[in-house]
Order: C-alpha cells, then sequence, then structure tokens
C-alpha cells in the first residue's frame, strides 16, 4: 500500500471516521477515481474516501478541515471537463466519492417527486420513477453510470432539455454538506415557495465548489402514454433551424428531442458500431421525438407536420419509426457518434450554445476557420440544437503525432471559442467549467459578475476547501 504523501496517521484518523471500506489510498484501487470519462486527463489524490451515510460525510468534511486536505467531490466521474478529478492542485487533495450513498429515499406519484441519496445512478432514478407509471426527464448518453448529485452539481442537460428543462429546471430540492461540515437541509416538496432566496439554486452547477451535494429532491411527470421518432433528411443547418422553427409550433411542447447531426458525423457512429446505416441519404441528419398522453394521435400530428415540410422543400427525405426498437436504432447514430469519437482518440471537444437562430452561423464560421487556419483536420457538428447547443469537434489528421496535435488544438479550441462569443454564445452549454475551462470562463467574465462569483465563494467557503481548482483557480480561492 502506499500513501502518496498522507501520513499513516491522517490515514488512520479517516479510517476511524468512515469505517471499513471507508478510506483508499493503494494506487491501483484508486485509478479509476483518477481519470476522466474521455481519457484526456489523468490526476493524483491523496485518498479516496467513501463515506457511506451523511454523517459520515459530515465527519469526513470536518476532520479534512481540521488537517488542512483540500476536497473534490465526486459522482460518477462521467463529466468532460475534468471537474472531478485534482489535474493539478499544489499539495493534492482527496476525492470524496458518493458512490456508497445510492438509495432511492422516497417516490411521491401522487406529488410527483422523488427524493434520493446523491450517489444514485441516474438510470436507477428513472427506473423506479416508471415502476410508478411517471418520468423523470433527464436523459444523458452517461445515465448508466452518473449520478444524481453530479447532474445537480454540473447542472446536467442532454436530449430533453427542450421540453423539460436543464437539472435545475427539475430540482425541487437539495440536501448539502457546507464547507464546515454543517448540513443544510433544502427539501420541502414544495412547486412554489417564494420565501426569498432559493438557496438551491446556488449549488446546482456550482461543480461541487460550495459544498457536496447528498441529497437530491427532484420532479416526475406523468409517462408518456405515446412517443413517435421520425429520422429527417435536410439541405442545410439553415433549412434544420426553419424546420425547427415549424415544429415547434406545430407540436408545441409535445416535441421532447430535436437533435441535428451532420453528415460527415456518421463514419463516427460506425466507429462504435460497423451495422450502423443512415436511414436517409442527406447533407444534415435531424432526429426528431414527440411524445404525449395517449390520448392525441401524435403520429397523425407527425404525418401531417412531415407532408407539410416536405411539399415545402424542407426535408428532402423522412423515415418515420414503425417500432421501439427502430426509435432506438435511430438514437443509436446519436449516441455511437460520441463513443466513436472516443475510440478514434483524441480530439477538439466543444460544448458551444447560440441563440437558436444563430446556429447555421455558428456551424458555417466554425468550419470555415478550421478549413482555412487548420488544414487537413475534419470538423464535425452535431448537438440538441432545439435548445442552441452545438457540439462543434474538431478531429486531427491520423498522422498527426499526439503531442502535436494536443498542441495545435489548443488554438483550435481558442479559436472556436472567439467565434461563439461573437455571437453572444457560451462556450459552455452542458459541461460545464471545470478545470479545463477556468481560464476561457474568466477570460470572458465582466468585472462585475467576477466580484460577484468570487464574493459568493469567499463567504460559503472561505478557506478555499471546495474543488480547488474547479471554476477557480486555487490561488483564487485559498486564504
Amino acid at each position: 500500500m502506499t500513501t502518496h504523501g498522507i501520513s499513516p496517521e491522517i490515514v488512520a484518523a479517516l479510517a476511524h471516521a468512515l469505517g471499513q471500506g471507508g478510506v483508499t489510498t493503494d494506487a491501483a484501487d484508486m485509478a479509476k477515481y483518477l481519470g476522466d470519462w474521455s481519457g484526456d486527463h489523468r490526476g493524483g489524490a491523496l485518498a479516496v474516501l467513501k463515506p457511506a451515510s451523511v454523517a459520515e460525510v459530515q465527519a469526513a468534511v470536518r476532520l479534512c478541515g481540521a488537517l488542512g486536505l483540500t476536497i473534490i467531490p465526486q459522482g460518477g466521474n462521467t463529466g468532460l471537463v475534468a471537474g472531478a478529478i485534482d489535474i493539478g492542485t499544489v499539495g493534492g487533495a482527496v476525492i470524496i466519492s458518493l458512490e456508497r450513498l445510492n438509495r432511492i429515499r422516497r417516490v411521491d406519484a401522487d406529488n410527483f417527486t422523488l427524493q434520493a441519496d446523491a450517489g444514485c445512478v441516474l438510470q436507477h432514478i428513472k427506473d423506479a420513477a416508471e415502476d410508478q407509471d411517471c418520468l423523470f426527464p433527464l436523459a444523458l448518453g452517461a445515465q448508466g453510470s452518473c449520478q444524481i448529485g453530479g447532474n445537480a452539481a454540473s447542472n446536467a442537460g442532454g436530449v430533453n432539455v427542450l421540453r423539460y428543462g436543464m437539472a435545475r429546471d427539475l430540482i425541487v430540492g437539495l440536501e448539502v454538506v457546507l464547507p464546515d461540515g454543517e448540513l443544510w437541509n433544502g427539501f420541502s416538496g414544495l412547486r412554489k415557495d417564494n420565501r426569498g432566496y432559493d438557496l438551491k439554486q446556488l449549488f446546482i452547477g456550482a461543480e461541487g465548489t460550495l459544498g457536496i451535494i447528498t441529497g437530491v429532491e427532484v420532479k416526475l411527470f406523468p409517462r408518456p402514454g405515446k412517443v413517435e421518432s421520425a429520422y429527417l433528411g435536410l439541405p442545410s443547418f439553415e433549412m434544420a433551424i426553419a424546420l425547427f422553427r415549424q415544429a415547434r409550433r406545430a407540436s408545441s411542447d409535445l416535441m421532447s428531442a430535436f437533435e441535428i447531426i451532420g453528415a460527415e458525423c456518421m463514419d463516427l457512429a460506425r466507429l462504435a458500431d460497423p451495422t450502423i446505416v443512415a436511414p436517409v441519404n442527406a447533407p444534415v441528419h435531424v432526429l426528431i421525438e414527440l411524445s404525449s398522453s395517449a390520448a392525441i394521435d401524435l403520429r397523425a400530428l407527425l404525418l401531417d407536420f412531415l407532408a407539410d415540410t416536405m411539399e415545402k422543400q424542407l426535408v428532402t427525405d423522412a423515415v418515420l419509426a414503425e417500432s421501439g426498437a427502430q426509435a432506438r436504432a435511430f438514437w443509436a447514430i446519436r449516441e455511437g457518434l460520441v463513443e466513436g469519437q472516443a475510440k478514434r482518440g483524441y480530439h477538439v471537444r466543444t460544448d458551444l450554445s447560440v441563440r437558436i437562430s444563430d446556429i447555421p452561423a455558428l456551424v458555417a464560421q466554425a468550419r470555415q476557420f478550421v478549413a482555412r487556419e487548420h488544414p487537413g483536420w475534419i470538423s464535425q457538428a452535431y448537438g440538441h440544437a432545439g435548445d442552441g447547443n452545438i457540439h462543434f469537434n474538431v478531429l486531427p489528421p491520423l498522422d498527426l503525432p499526439e503531442p502535436d496535435a494536443r498542441a495545435r488544438g489548443v488554438a483550435i479550441t481558442a479559436g472556436l471559442y472567439d467565434i461563439a462569443s461573437a455571437l453572444g454564445g457560451s462556450i459552455s452549454a452542458e459541461h460545464g467549467i471545470g478545470r479545463t475551462r477556468q481560464r476561457a470562463y474568466w477570460a470572458g467574465m465582466s468585472p462585475v459578475h467576477r466580484r460577484l462569483v468570487t464574493a459568493l465563494k469567499g463567504a460559503i467557503d472561505p478557506n478555499g476547501l471546495m474543488n480547488p481548482g474547479c471554476l477557480f483557480a486555487e490561488t483564487e480561492t485559498r486564504s
């Protein structure tokens, strides 16, 4: 066993507080907690702590504070911005994994709420809701391994934001262990509660920099009686956005997803699954999903809409899912292209958002930038375009050594951020800031915004205990 700079006395104190299985310092046992999903980053840790109760989280936080140990809270570790791994904290840190806090506490089908430990895997929450004939609509590619506390801390997005909103729109209440070890219980089950500051919103999207989320209470919805999906081919991103405008008006709140995929992404989907076949042959693909109660003739609505758009030549080809299996095959393309990028190796990954009407300009300018400034690199554009989110990723030439690709990738990323910013957009639509986007985040911040963010961090975590180096440079948060 190695202790990586942490004394045996401190390990013993932590083990006493957390009990059997609560502390890991062996390098092999810690390995899975020290790398991100993409494989782009690996970090270190003095130890991994795995409390089994809220009280043990409190004890761990108090003890770390007394011992001068900084803390990185970690959920399912499926993030893409190094928000839950230490890739350079001065002096090291301990990781507190919430994986053992994994109970569904309560499902209240009458009030359409569910309360769970922060370590509950998202899919388990979705299954528990479905068992009560309800829907929890947060849907991500990583839902089989990401945890609801991490979803809250990162304000996760996903494919259903268009209809149901981001994670913060789905959360009724939180339970949080503060940096001094005190427990804030923000559960009430109330949909409307206008008593002053909405404190839960401070912790949603804060990426563990203000405290450790230990419990989450979420909204449930009636489970849709019908779901209809269609896979469409269009001539351009401009046409796709025009289609979205019509689809939104024709279906109102019945549209739950509107995904745009550039045809160039199909090669990546086939890297994940060589049997994938594109349902259409067109420069731009759109995956649209509608859902409703059983009383609505959803298929007739979708057929009428598609007939109208094809007559207007917005859509050149369309395939309606005739079964649940065919709908899942459509979604396998969208999910597979992400997996295919990971299989191909290092690539520039962005998570941009602009106003929906600016999506065609974003894609066109980004493609022109890459072709002009970085010939040989391959642009990939796809995303949850119904909410303005485009993942514009760029693949290096296969024969370019990875160190050279990574060096060039820094300049490409900066150029893409500049394009999004010039359009009034955001460098982070749903993935967060973490450690990899920290400099760009601060560079684009107004002085007033900077003052408010710094004041909030200083008031709640004056000693810089929580997730140093995430969102903030460590020198800005340690006293």
